[in-house]
């Protein structure tokens, strides 16, 4: 169910052009009336892709996770330290809209430019975001 779960979300959003803040909902819908067919197909259309929209892994067709890449806490970041944003939480969408709007998505660079206030600095803007916040965003370098 995870994997129908999570190509959903990234056919909605890559091809169907949904928002990240509204893709976990649809995919919640639709994850239950996939056939195995259907998935295999998205799946191809995709190109086999690795992760959903909010970088978290997708199986394989044997329903294996592949090898993932470190990821911490965008709060763990040293002042002046860069990394990419590798996931971000998928269960609140007026968060993602935040995130959306902040930049703050899978594949960007971001910057923690002080960690007092937490201030990143995203496509060279600057933000203060909340802790709690930076702890559930995930970054890898």
């Amino acid at each position: 169910m995870i994997r129908h779960h999570r190509l959903l979300e990234l056919y909605l959003a890559e091809t169907l052009g949904l928002g990240i803040d509204v893709v976990h909902d649809e995919a919640d819908r639709l994850e239950h009336h996939l056939s195995e067919e259907l998935e295999a197909k998205i799946d191809h259309a995709l190109g086999f892709p690795t992760h959903d929209p909010h970088g978290h892994p997708i199986p394989t067709i044997d329903l294996e996770v592949g090898h993932a890449h470190p990821v911490r806490p965008l709060a763990s970041l040293e002042p002046g330290e860069e990394a990419f944003v590798s996931s971000v939480p998928d269960d609140d969408p007026a968060r993602l809209r935040h995130l959306s709007k902040l930049g703050l998505l899978p594949g960007r660079r971001v910057e923690l430019r002080s960690s007092q206030p937490i201030t990143i600095v995203v496509d060279g803007t600057e933000h203060v975001i909340p802790r709690e916040l930076a702890a559930e965003v995930g970054v890898a370098s």
